[in-house]
């Protein structure tokens, strides 16, 4: 009996082991899965901070590179890497021009804006002026459309008014506001000295046609000889507007140069007797004859010299205004205001066109030489002419006052009353000298009507 119970725990003991055995295989077995699965999970916690950091690697690499490419790529949209020797050269020009305007005052009130339009259009990637959408003398419409590849920069802008006209007859409405046609009225004679000082003008357009130049190049040179900066550009904008920048320049700063240019001619044609040639006081002339006098020039003009008509129209309009006596607000204001804003706007334009390719060229050191001869034989021509006609007059003409022919008023009159007095204290030539003056205005705008004519 003890046998059988003995028996029998022996067989319950082993039946319980092997049932713990088998509950206990399972979680032994999850416990390792447990140990292996935090170990993987340890390992992948590990793998993604590697990964973690290698991407932050990586993006803080890329954050630098795009950063150095910005930089480059500004660096790259900068002027400064645009610039060459052409457009250094072009903006140590426009500062001589600032020195001469500034300092030497050489007509200050239109080579100032010159310089500083010369400075903006060759400073590089301004995009202010662009010289394709005027190319071939003509205004290309389709590019200051919307659909255009290229933005119009400010000047392209203004340009248009010097392209147009509408500048130098704006300008010549104040011009003729700021005239007094007396002298001449008082004095017709002296209309012939103004027409002798155009001889210049054609002179010149010959020998620029010997030097090679096209017709319309050689009358716009040649306008140089009629020393009126608005006329000049008049002419040049229809008739050779790649030469606009030289032209402006070389004519207003020979304008601005009278004083020196002037009297050695002067004095070299004359006689000291000559020189100290004393004139009788001009007949005071009327109201009615300076009211007159616009609208007989505006009708004769115009039908003479058709082309003429909007630079002498307005000149004449602008006289009228002073003259007339019952305009008074609107004559100081073309005097003033009106002329001050277009000369400036006509100044920043004129100067853009000043470009290294059209500026620095064999033809820009022929243009200012021809300049020169321009003006010198505009100058010749006026006291030639006096001289001749002295071989006739009773009563004798100072032939300094020929000089004044050239349309540079009142600058022109002054050399010539400077000059007088020099050789003769008690002379005074300054009223005497306007005659010529302004009929030289008169003259050099029909001149520039007939080159326009006949060269258009």
């Amino acid at each position: 009996m003890t046998k059988k119970i003995i028996s029998v725990l022996a067989l319950v003991l082993m039946l319980t082991m092997s049932l713990s055995v088998c509950f206990a295989a399972p979680d032994d077995e999850a416990e390792s899965s447990s140990v292996l699965d935090a170990a993987a999970v340890s390992a992948g916690e590990t793998t993604e901070a590697e990964d973690g950091e290698k991407a932050d690697s990586v993006a803080g690499t890329t954050e630098e590179i795009s950063k150095t490419d910005a930089i480059v790529n500004f660096l790259k949209q900068t002027g400064f890497s645009m610039t060459n020797w052409q457009s250094l050269v072009m903006i140590l020009i426009a500062c001589v021009l600032f020195y001469l305007a500034i300092v030497k005052k050489f007509e200050p009130l239109l080579l100032l804006p010159i310089a500083f339009g010369m400075l903006l259009t060759n400073l590089m990637g301004a995009e202010v002026f662009h010289e394709e959408m005027f190319e071939g003398g003509h205004v290309h419409w389709d590019m200051f459309g919307t659909d255009s590849a290229i933005t119009p920069g400010l000047i392209d802008v203004l340009y248009l008014g010097v392209k147009l006209g509408i500048y130098p007859c704006l300008i010549f409405i104040g011009v003729g506001a700021m005239t007094d046609f007396g002298p001449l009225i008082a004095n017709p004679k002296s209309l012939l000295l103004g027409a002798a000082a155009q001889v210049g003008i054609f002179a010149t357009y010959l020998g620029a046609l010997a030097l090679g130049f096209t017709g319309p190049e050689a009358g716009s040179i040649g306008i140089i000889g009629g020393a009126d900066g608005p006329t000049a550009i008049f002419v040049t904008s229809k008739l050779a507007p790649q030469l606009l920048g030289p032209i402006a320049v070389a004519a207003y700063s020979y304008m601005a140069l009278v004083p020196v240019i002037q009297p050695p001619i002067m004095k070299l044609l004359t006689t000291k007797k000559e020189r100290q040639i004393e004139m009788k006081a001009l007949r005071s002339v009327s109201q009615k004859e300076k009211i007159l006098f616009p609208i007989v020039v505006t009708i004769f003009v115009a039908l003479l010299v058709p082309s003429a008509a909007p630079l002498v129209g307005c000149l004449m309009l602008g006289n009228l205004l002073k003259e007339s006596g019952v305009c008074e607000r609107l004559s100081k204001t073309v005097q003033n205001e009106l002329m001050n804003i277009v000369t400036v706007f006509l100044g920043v334009s004129v100067g853009a066109t000043a470009t290294a390719s059209t500026f620095l060229s064999l033809e820009t050191i022929k243009i200012i030489v021809m300049g020169v001869v321009a003006f010198g034989v505009a100058t010749a021509c006026g006291v030639l002419l006096a001289k001749f006609m002295n071989l006739f007059l009773k009563n004798k003409i100072n032939p300094l006052i020929g000089s004044a022919g050239v349309s540079a008023v009142p600058m022109a009159a002054r050399v010539s009353q400077t000059v007088g007095q020099k050789e003769n204290p008690s002379n005074f030539l300054l009223m005497h000298a306007m005659g010529p003056n302004v009929a030289g205005v008169i003259g050099s705008a029909i001149a520039a009507g007939a080159l326009i004519a006949m060269l258009g």
